[in-house]
């Protein structure tokens, strides 16, 4: 878990020991938090800093369930003292709502005699309802106006960034959308086929690959919410030379 964290880019964790109630010896539980610090190091994660809290998320719940206005309970209190800590120590995230609109389609789906909604995280900006978007994928563009904003069942009159939102479209099909493609603000951005990116290939230790690869390769490419077969050209190494082979 540690792993894919990091290789997705995750900032900043907070670890929660489980299970505290199976524990007898709380030597042990001192000696499994020293082992999770140094494992967090060994990914380039702060160690020293990352709050780690022991708990049982068993007894907590069956206490809820027993007593669900109880107001001193160890186990609750611990899972209490894990949001307190997250609120705390990751910091909440900007929202980019001075830049032009931008979200990713996760899924779509029609409402029967209203239209087509798709649905994704908003990445940046601000929408309204009645505005204008373009619908962009790797075919051709297409405009079209927003008749509807919802989040969680609830009507919105505009959606921003960090919004999960459902966006109803007027003028297109359910099948003329798909996953991947992106609602941005009209003009705002241009669909590519090709493009030079720098990468860090990631070794087998790290859980990338076990053997070398070479020109034309053709491998899955992920960006936000798509997955899309691509093909490398070229490489090109740190000092400017064209290599043939890439060693993970």
């Amino acid at each position: 878990h540690l792993l894919l964290a990091k290789q997705v880019g995750v900032p900043n964790i907070v670890v929660f020991l489980n299970k505290e109630d199976q524990v007898d010896d709380p030597e042990l539980l001192e000696l499994v938090e020293l082992e999770v610090r140094e494992t967090l190091e060994d990914y380039e994660f702060p160690g020293d800093d990352v709050p780690i809290i022991a708990g049982s998320a068993l007894e907590a719940l069956e206490a809820l369930i027993n007593n669900p206005e109880v107001s001193d309970n160890t186990w609750v209190n611990k899972i209490f003292k894990l949001m307190e800590n997250v609120d705390n120590y990751i910091p909440t995230p900007e929202r980019e709502t001075d830049k032009s609109f931008l979200m990713a389609v996760e899924d779509v789906f029609s409402i029967t005699g209203r239209g087509t909604v798709a649905t994704g995280r908003v990445e940046r900006g601000v929408l309204k309802t009645g505005e204008t978007v373009d619908l962009v994928g790797l075919g051709d563009t297409q405009n079209l106006t927003v008749t509807g904003l919802e989040m969680f069942q609830k009507t919105l009159d505009e959606t921003v960034a960090g919004d999960n939102v459902g966006i109803l479209l007027r003028g297109v099909q359910k099948d003329e959308i798909q996953r991947g493609m992106v609602i941005a603000a009209p003009n705002s951005i241009e669909p590519h086929t090709k493009f030079e990116a720098q990468v860090y290939v990631l070794t087998k230790e790290e859980g990338g690959r076990h053997t070398p690869f070479f020109q034309g390769y053709r491998p899955q490419f992920y960006v936000r919410t798509t997955d899309v077969t691509g093909k490398i050209e070229t490489f090109t190494a740190d000092d400017g030379s064209e290599t043939k082979m890439v060693i993970p």
